[in-house]
């Protein structure tokens, strides 16, 4: 019972680090937090599940295509939405993100309709459903192996990506210093895009990966995923990529094991709690830092 709750939370923890990521990267690098990008995730599922039913389109297929459309709406998102934004005061562009965030559910309830759906599962490959280890009460799908080995591969990727290319240096730069990153000659815009655009890409893949996981999706999964992926992110030290990680597994943990040994009533009020409690005892997370203002 204990390995697999265990489990269970392990493979909520890394889709939940995957949309963290995205809150963290935009955080570390512009301080915005940005609602709408539990949106993207609901995205992400809605677009792949487009590409398969209307174009016929194989399953891994339509899932990078859902990143890269993601991808760009997260682009636009930022060009149209927190761009002219930049030297207003704060409140107005968290006003902003909310805004988009509920722009973005209606939009997708015009366009999709308001119920859930099912996923198209006849696209889904069969082996992912089956059974890949089974040991007395415990068993792993092939759908959970392929989830922790694609969140492996997305989170070593992103890190040779932050840590290995000039891209990479340019997003701690300005992470670090705005102003001085642009007298260095950084092009700013296009680092804020691409930092825009990579975490949407993740979060899109978060979004695919549930709704087949569950076999389900509607327009407003986005908020409860996104408070969720927030409070990781606050848990591990909104900035860090390595500490959305870890917040994100924690997490998933945390609310595997409250709902298989308290309730599975309480399991969405773990992340509440767990937000009000890193915010009380230790604002600055588990790998975060406080500081000032930037200059």
């Amino acid at each position: 019972m204990l390995i697999q709750q265990l489990i269970n939370g392990l493979t909520l923890g890394v889709i939940y680090a995957m949309i963290a990521v995205g809150y963290t990267m935009v955080y570390g690098v512009i301080e915005l937090i940005n609602f709408a990008h539990g949106e993207i995730y609901m995205l992400g599922a809605f677009f792949c599940a487009t590409f398969i039913t209307a174009f016929h389109m194989p399953f891994y297929l339509a899932m990078a295509l859902a990143m890269v459309a993601c991808g760009a709406a997260g682009v636009i998102i930022e060009k149209l939405a927190y761009k002219p934004l930049r030297k207003a005061p704060r409140l107005a562009v968290l006003i902003t993100a909310i805004g988009m965030s509920i722009f973005l559910q209606n939009l997708s309830m015009a366009i999709w309709g308001s119920r859930p759906q099912p996923f198209p599962q006849d696209a889904v490959p069969a082996y992912l459903n089956d059974i890949a280890v089974r040991f007395s009460d415990v068993q792993i799908s092939w759908l959970q192996l392929f989830i922790f080995g694609l969140t492996i591969l997305m989170m070593i990727g992103l890190n040779l990506i932050i840590t290995k290319t000039k891209t990479g240096t340019a997003m701690r730069a300005l992470a670090q210093n705005s102003k001085a990153a642009a007298l260095m000659g950084i092009n700013v815009d296009r680092i804020i895009s691409f930092t825009f655009a990579l975490g949407s890409a993740m979060g899109a893949v978060a979004g695919v990966l549930v709704s087949v996981f569950y076999n389900t999706m509607y327009p407003t999964m986005g908020y409860t995923a996104g408070v969720k992926a927030f409070a990781a992110a606050v848990l591990g030290g909104i900035g860090s990529v390595p500490g959305a990680m870890i917040g994100g597994i924690v997490l998933g943990v945390a609310e595997a094991l409250g709902a298989g040994y308290v309730s599975s009533l309480y399991r969405d009020g773990v992340a509440y709690a767990v937000l009000i409690a890193v915010i009380i005892f230790r604002p600055s997370g588990i790998l975060g830092k406080l500081v000032g203002d930037k200059a």
